[in-house]
């Protein structure tokens, strides 16, 4: 069995819904067993414009499938839940979207699956949750573990001057008084 970690993160609709349902859904598919789930963050849009903010979470997994079986399933989980990919690779609000971001210590650079996935160590929005659940997992390229990751894109976000990426709010807070 491979351990496989899963972005998930949605910006229209119910969103916490969609991302609990696909969490559900991918759990069910035979060869998947469901370790974690982090809670969920939510956080403005980042790599596009959109005056709606997303709620992100990630998600540990057991599988026996392979990376692109995977990715097969998680594509069906998402148009199960109303996933229309318009535009291909073109960052849009969506009810639902699954990456597929580490699988075990796999190092690959095929364009249909890039592993680890390459925005990692860029997206606040990926690794809070991640370093909830996985703050040790070790990066196989860099070498650095979650929670250095996260340090070093805050520090570098200061430094930059560049707007720091913001995480508001977890399982517990209620997003309605947001």
């Amino acid at each position: 069995m491979t351990v496989a970690y899963i972005g998930l993160g949605a910006n229209l609709g119910d969103c916490r819904g969609n991302i609990l349902q696909a969490w559900a859904k991918l759990g069910k598919v035979k060869g998947v067993r469901l370790l974690a789930l982090s809670s969920p963050y939510m956080s403005e849009p980042v790599g596009m414009e959109s005056e709606n903010w997303f709620i992100n979470a990630v998600g540990s997994l057991e599988t026996s499938l392979q990376p692109f079986e995977l990715l097969r399933e998680m594509f069906v989980v998402e148009k199960s839940l109303g996933r229309e990919r318009v535009l291909e690779g073109i960052p849009e609000d969506r009810c639902l979207d699954l990456d597929l971001l580490y699988w075990d210590d796999l190092v690959s650079d095929d364009p249909r699956a890039t592993l680890p996935h390459p925005e990692i160590a860029n997206r606040l929005f990926v690794l809070k949750p991640l370093a909830e659940i996985g703050p040790e997992l070790l990066h196989p390229v860099s070498r650095r573990t979650t929670v250095e990751m996260m340090q070093d894109l805050l520090k570098r976000d200061q430094e930059t001057g560049q707007g720091l990426q913001v995480i508001l709010t977890s399982w517990s807070d209620p997003i309605d008084e947001i």
